[in-house]
């Protein structure tokens, strides 16, 4: 777990990422990506920065590649934004976060008979019970 200081940095590279990216990386290849996390390393040497495809359909592969050519680019606009001796290098990954769950959903609809999926919240009909009339 990492320590409030590393949490915080995670959120402002987050946010500063994001906003780099929407307004002044111009590379066709990267289009406009969310930015789903960011992990820095403790020792502030890497950070990793987690993206999806945005809604224009970027193919994924180009997405990583023009993130990575803009790398540097980016790193010197966080260095003017945050105070740190040292910008961390960006390493960008595509956040497979919901195929897994999406896969893990399937696999537990496949074990997991249909009249057991509920969380048993709803009560079983009681045949003995008077119809209301």
């Amino acid at each position: 777990m990492p320590g409030k200081r590393i949490a915080r940095l995670n959120e402002q590279f987050k946010r500063e990422v994001t906003q780099i990216l929407r307004t002044e990386v111009r590379d066709p290849r990267v289009g406009l990506p969310t930015v789903t996390g960011v992990e820095v390393t403790p020792d502030l040497w890497m950070a990793k920065v987690f993206v999806r495809p945005g809604l224009t359909g970027e193919d994924e592969g180009e997405l990583i590649e023009g993130l990575e050519a803009a790398s540097p680019f980016i790193r010197r606009k966080l260095g003017d934004l945050l105070t740190l001796r040292r910008v961390p290098e960006l390493r960008f990954q595509v956040d497979r976060t919901l195929e897994r769950a999406e896969r893990i959903e399937s696999i537990l609809r496949e074990v997991i008979p249909p009249e057991e999926r509920g969380l048993g919240l709803r009560p079983e009909p009681d045949s003995e019970s008077p119809d209301p009339e």
